[in-house]
């Protein structure tokens, strides 16, 4: 019985924490230098007013406000889908990443704007610092695994190569 119950535990180990540890690593590779890039935006006039007015929002304003991203870019991820279903897989991916990769620098940068307001909910002061607790314990895991180790190898030679071919 006990045996039974460590493998119901890997399946579901394998099944839904290691594909969301996946998309965990993708959003952590990704937030830091894609916020970075749309923190760019904050030179251009409009783009600073904007943010200012983000920034002093309420905290129910910043959840809102939160919201933007997936509600812009539901309709391009729907049409990358059916882009897909029309046979145009390379379109389709392109279209579906870019949203992506876009939503995820425009979440990014929102999030860091709203973060002071959210803190001041108390249901998010108590469960934010939690999450991110037990994301980064997981992403330390998934640092230490095998598959990560030889992605940075794969990365760091192909870094190499580049240089090489550059000059």
């Amino acid at each position: 019985m006990n045996e039974g119950k460590k493998n119901y535990s890997k399946i579901w180990t394998y099944l839904l924490l290691y594909p969301f540890a996946l998309i965990l690593v993708f959003e952590e590779w990704g937030w830091e230098p894609l916020a970075a890039q749309f923190n760019r935006l904050s030179k251009l006039p409009i783009w600073k007013h904007i943010e200012e007015g983000i920034v002093h929002i309420p905290s129910w304003g910043a959840l809102i406000i939160l919201g933007v991203p997936v509600l812009i870019l539901l309709p391009v991820k729907l049409f990358g889908l059916f882009l897909f279903e029309k046979g145009h897989l390379l379109s389709g991916t392109v279209v579906i990443a870019g949203a992506k990769l876009f939503g995820t620098a425009l979440f990014a940068r929102l999030f860091d704007l709203t973060r002071p307001s959210l803190m001041k909910m108390k249901w998010f002061a108590t469960w934010y610092p939690r999450w991110k607790s037990w994301k980064d314990r997981l992403l330390v895991k998934v640092r230490h695994s095998a598959p990560w180790k030889l992605a940075v190898v794969i990365k760091s030679r192909a870094k190499m190569l580049t240089l090489r071919f550059k000059h």
